[in-house]
């Protein structure tokens, strides 16, 4: 697609919650059944809704996807990932805090990952922040990401 087509595209705002552990652990879950890229995995998160903030959004969705309620909550990164289904523009959150427990209300698995990753495949928007992720850490090559299966 030419970049005055992607141009023409409109974004699709998304609030996404990195949530991490005291040990450092990433949260990722599965896309849930019946959406794009079933079973791909990924940070939690979902769309921003008219008049809702990042931060409003995210704690929503954090609720609605996993069960928990979420402690402070601001933007670290924004990343763009053109996906067949949909341009989005996505609003990257740390998320050190967290109230109760976890509940997959949509079907979904999930898994705390170190670097490298077990889980695969990961959906294509978030390698960037995995990469920022890893190089936080001193990781700087992709094959560091992944566990060779």
């Amino acid at each position: 697609m030419s970049d005055n087509a992607i141009a023409s595209r409109k974004h699709t705002e998304v609030a996404v919650g990195i949530l991490v552990r005291d040990d450092g652990a990433l949260l990722l879950s599965t896309r849930p059944p019946g959406k794009a890229y079933e079973g791909y995995w990924e940070f939690p998160g979902g769309k921003i809704e008219a008049g809702e903030t990042v931060e409003q959004a995210l704690r929503r969705e954090l609720t609605e996807e996993l069960g928990i309620t979420i402690g402070p909550a601001s933007v670290w990164q924004v990343t763009e990932h053109d996906y067949p289904h949909a341009l989005v523009r996505l609003h990257w959150c740390k998320v050190t805090a967290w109230e109760g427990a976890f509940v997959m209300h949509e079907g979904q698995s999930m898994a705390w990952q170190q670097f490298p990753l077990s889980v695969q495949p990961v959906l294509p928007g978030a390698w960037p922040v995995l990469r920022l992720l890893a190089a936080e850490r001193g990781l700087a090559a992709d094959a560091d990401l992944l566990q060779k299966q």
